[in-house]
């Protein structure tokens, strides 16, 4: 767990080179602090003294019920170190903290064009999708944005059931029946680059295809990686 301010100022840099936020958006080292202070947490990976992946979360309350969850805002590791399990392990330390405090449910929300965060967060950690936010950040300076829409899913991650430890834990489970598929282009991340008007009409045809399902009780249960499509896998949910 991260709570000095030396170590939140390096946070600063590492949003510069993950992201490429214009300072105008880059959270400041203060606000990691505050986060710290009301139950938050902040979480980093280390390389020596050198600070090269964090998740940064804020706690939250429903309004609807008053239960207490916690909404993880952020998720970076550097490029250097990616593709070395990092991510993974961040998430579980949450899961770790989260639970030695009994609370039972992180939330977090990520970009359904982005198929590698959607595989980790749904194959690997065990979320479940019920909820899709048009534009929910604003355009943005982003360069991982593309100037697109910030269209997101809502990742809804209950820490302590069956279902979530059988699949942290790599066992075989009974999966949900699948009654609709929503399926990505694998090469989506060069359509954004290449392709600005195709990268639109593929997210705009997903972001209707999910709240249609959505709002017909669905979730998202599963995720399928193949040479040409990343696909969301949906099942009814209780």
């Amino acid at each position: 767990m991260l709570t000095q301010l030396s170590e939140f100022e390096q946070l600063i840099e590492i949003q510069r080179e993950v992201w490429g936020f214009a300072d105008v958006e880059i959270v400041p080292s203060r606000l990691f602090l505050i986060a710290h202070k009301v139950g938050g947490q902040v979480i980093g990976a280390e390389d020596g003294e050198r600070i090269i992946g964090y998740c940064f979360s804020l706690p939250g309350i429903r309004r609807d019920t008053g239960g207490i969850y916690l909404h993880s805002h952020m998720l970076a590791v550097l490029p250097d170190y990616r593709n070395r399990g990092i991510g993974r392990q961040l998430k579980l330390e949450q899961r770790k903290e989260a639970l030695e405090r009994g609370i039972d449910l992180i939330e977090w929300t990520f970009d359904p064009l982005e198929l590698k965060n959607a595989y980790l967060n749904i194959e690997r950690l065990g979320v479940i999708v019920r909820r899709y936010i048009r534009n929910y950040y604003g355009i943005t300076t982003s360069k991982l944005h593309s100037g697109m829409p910030t269209d997101r899913c809502v990742a809804e991650w209950h820490l302590d059931t069956e279902r979530t430890r059988r699949i942290l834990d790599g066992d075989e489970r009974e999966r949900e029946p699948v009654v609709e598929r929503i399926p990505i282009p694998a090469d989506i991340a060069r359509i954004r680059h290449e392709d600005i008007r195709e990268a639109l009409r593929i997210q705009r045809e997903a972001t209707e295809k999910f709240e249609e399902c959505f709002e017909r009780g669905l979730a998202v249960t599963g995720f399928e990686r193949s040479e040409k499509f990343g696909t969301y896998l949906l099942s009814p949910w209780p």
